[in-house]
């Protein structure tokens, strides 16, 4: 006894015959008395199913001929990325760097996902880091953009981990802010961060202007490849100048503790110190008013990522600004690429930033 067919079952024999080719894109189907003929139903019911396949976009109407077999709508998965970026407690930089990329890829009809690697404490990322990869990995992202981590003793060890398992995976992965390994290396990741020899070169001049003969550099233990182009920048800027620049004058450790702070022979006047970042400067400001220094009277002060409470400092700080809707933007259009191209040249975007001027690098008058 052969099927009796209602529309339903009609609609769902013709939308398969579009899809594996028996109707093939732009030739005229058969007219709704053959239709209905072979599957046993009325006219109006063809007719019916056709208005169907014309509302779906599989099919559209030709006056006077007929209707005609459109191209079956593949709707694509939307694209998912992952974040492996720090949180806001750890720089505000990265609190607008991935608010912006959630903004722009929302508004591109692109997923995120942001699993337990927005962790305040750079120790709690680093352990949470591999974990959280290996979930992307397992749900198939399409990219992945990755802040690699700094300030953590194992710090080196875990950023090589989750580059293996991301290249393993042949997932496209963009770098934000550093690189994973020291110049003159470079990884095969594309990479978006401050132009930091600029920035260091540019806070370094400030200090000379502002007629610091004295000039150190005071970076945490443990922090960023990124932090040591600056503090190369620094030491360049300053011996063009004519002036001193040792490798003691890189002072590296604890802004907190006074012993390594003591390390910085303040002279009165003539000493200025460009910090690694901003968190570091309000630190270290701190310090050296328990040993008896005041910023802006006794020596000068300066750090990176102009962070919003600089303003409100008692001596404000001078800050080097980075540019963050531009580098979530730019790492967003280098990931689109490298899905697009997985094998195009990893690429280097330097992005220069802007020096915000305070209290800080000028000298009160006697």
């Amino acid at each position: 006894m052969s099927k009796k067919h209602n529309s339903k079952s009609v609609l769902a024999l013709l939308r398969t015959r579009l899809a594996n080719g028996t109707y093939r894109e732009g030739t005229l189907l058969p007219a709704e008395s053959v239709l209905a003929q072979e599957f046993g139903v009325s006219r109006p019911t063809v007719s019916k199913v056709y208005d169907a396949l014309v509302a779906e976009g599989l099919a559209y109407r030709k006056r006077g001929i007929g209707t005609v077999a459109n191209r079956p709508v593949i709707k694509e998965s939307p694209r998912t990325f992952g974040l492996l970026l720090p949180g806001a407690g750890e720089s505000e930089i990265f609190a607008e760097i991935n608010d912006r990329i959630l903004r722009q890829t929302d508004a591109l009809g692109i997923n995120c996902e942001c699993e337990g690697t927005t962790a305040n404490n750079a120790e709690t990322r680093c352990m949470l880091a591999v974990s959280a990869c290996e979930s992307y990995i397992a749900k198939k992202v399409d990219g992945i953009f990755f802040a690699p981590f700094e300030r953590v003793k194992n710090a080196a060890e875990v950023n090589k981990n989750v580059c293996e398992l991301v290249k393993n995976a042949g997932i496209p992965m963009v770098l934000i802010d550093r690189d994973v390994v020291p110049l003159p290396e470079r990884s095969q990741f594309d990479l978006v961060c401050l132009d930091n020899f600029i920035g260091g070169t540019v806070m370094a001049r400030q200090m000379i202007d502002a007629g610091c003969k004295n000039i150190y550099f005071f970076s945490n233990s443990y922090s960023a490849y990124s932090v040591d182009m600056r503090a190369k920048a620094v030491m360049l800027a300053v011996i063009e100048e004519g002036l001193d620049f040792f490798a003691e004058s890189h002072i590296c450790g604890d802004p907190k503790d006074l012993n390594v702070v003591r390390q910085i022979p303040v002279i009165r006047r003539q000493t200025g110190i460009v910090c690694a970042n901003d968190a570091t400067a309000v630190i270290l400001m701190s310090s050296l008013a328990e040993l008896g220094y005041r910023c802006g009277t006794d020596y000068l002060l300066s750090g990176f990522d102009n962070m919003k409470y600089s303003d409100y400092l008692s001596t404000p700080l001078t800050s080097y600004s980075q540019p963050c809707a531009e580098i979530a933007d730019v790492s967003i259009e280098l990931l689109l690429r490298r899905m697009k191209d997985s094998n195009s040249h990893a690429l280097t975007i330097l992005l220069e930033g802007k020096l915000v001027e305070r209290a800080s690098t000028t000298f009160a008058r006697n």
